[in-house]
């Protein structure tokens, strides 16, 4: 049992040592690693999101630094692939002291659930969120049948 408090100070000192040596040892111990989701999203693949309007489809996607320069999106029937990638903005002549927004690439492939009219697909790029709108081809979309 501890009875001084030389005693605590004496733990928390071997407990600095301790994450001081780590962190010579692995570069980014300490540091915050979002848990991956079961699906295998990793921290390089931007988050998706699709959703079926009736008449089109729509797909959101999270690119925050991604200018539309740096963006490729290719569609041949209901395949969809988007790619990019993120340069370094790390001045000419700086030293950078800490780096978490390094450079990356992704790519990302989609089956969707039905063709689409790759001629009419609409991308905007606003805020970090590119958004695709892809019309279906006529037979794909859905038809109001009217009862006599």
């Amino acid at each position: 049992m501890w009875t001084r408090m030389s005693d605590f100070d004496r733990m928390f000192q071997a407990m600095d040592l301790l994450q001081s040596r780590l962190s010579g040892i692995f570069e980014d111990y300490g540091r915050f690693r979002p848990t991956v989701s079961t699906w295998g999203i990793t921290e390089a693949s931007p988050r998706t999101n699709l959703y079926d309007v009736g008449d089109r489809l729509e797909v959101k996607i999270e690119v925050p630094g991604i200018s539309k320069n740096d963006l490729n999106i290719k569609i041949q029937g209901n395949y969809l692939e988007i790619s990019g990638s993120r340069k370094s903005d790390t001045p000419q002549g700086y030293k950078a002291h800490r780096i978490e927004r390094g450079e990356s690439t992704f790519t990302r492939s989609f089956t969707l659930p039905s063709d689409v009219e790759a001629s009419r697909v609409e991308a905007a790029l606003k805020d970090g969120i590119l958004t695709l709108r892809l019309p279906k081809i006529e037979q794909a979309k859905p038809i109001q049948i009217a009862i006599g």
